[in-house]
């Protein structure tokens, strides 16, 4: 990686996390005997080529300063936005006077805590002389079916050239930060980062990765992190 570029961390972590059943948000619940947010942080926090992390919380959290941090990187804090979209931009706006157009940011969901070091590498080496970036992700293995509205299936759909997009999604500052924006300004439904950028124009790689670095959505998925969590190593 080019040493005069810095690779940044945004981190969206201003959601509720509904379908988790709990008053408390998702990344905050216990793992393995820290909060989601804490293992999700550590991935970064040792990983030697990422320089500086931003975590966007929302207004109000009474979580975070809870949290029992000793993470040896500089970590900055921005304020969440209404929509994950909304919250990487203010995290990409609080890096306007310290990030360099060129510079790397990616951005990783704050409950997808089992990335494993050598995804991170291979993502970081995969793209270090790429003009945009892109994201790791995981070819379907599955039968994928359309319904209709009502739930019945419409049709099988190929699963050739489909894939799950995962996080973190790696972009330069300046193409990510203006994508952003102009999907914002259109009311464009992003549901990630690559969205924006393919919605600019761009097109991204896929790096393949690991099924493991499961996203915490549901009160089932904190059983399989933890089992999965006991078996990587950093």
């Amino acid at each position: 990686m080019n040493k005069k570029q810095k690779i940044w961390v945004v981190i969206p972590a201003a959601g509720v996390g509904k379908r988790m059943e709990s008053g408390t948000p998702k990344q905050y619940l216990k793992l393995n005997n820290k909060t989601i947010i804490e293992h999700t942080l550590s991935v970064f926090d040792k990983h030697d080529s990422i320089s500086e992390i931003v975590v966007s919380i929302s207004e109000g959290d009474e979580y975070w300063d809870a949290l029992n941090l000793n993470l040896s990187k500089p970590l900055h804090i921005a304020n969440g936005g209404k929509s994950r979209c909304d919250s990487v931009l203010n995290g990409l706006k609080f890096l306007e006077n310290k990030a360099a157009n060129d510079d790397w940011v990616l951005v990783h969901d704050a409950a997808r805590p089992c990335l494993r070091h050598e995804d991170l590498t291979l993502l970081l080496e995969t793209l270090e002389d790429h003009g945009v970036g892109g994201i790791l992700a995981v070819p379907v293995r599955d039968t994928m079916k359309r319904s209709f509205d009502n739930n019945t299936i419409k049709e099988t759909v190929e699963r050739e050239n489909l894939w799950h997009a995962l996080t973190p999604q790696m972009f330069r500052f300046s193409v990510l930060k203006n994508a952003l924006e102009s999907a914002l300004n259109k009311n464009a439904l992003i549901t990630d980062e690559a969205s924006a950028i393919e919605l600019a124009g761009y097109q991204s790689v896929l790096v393949e990765g690991h099924a493991d670095n499961i996203k915490i959505t549901r009160p089932e998925d904190l059983v399989l992190a933890s089992f999965f969590l006991q078996n990587i190593k950093y």
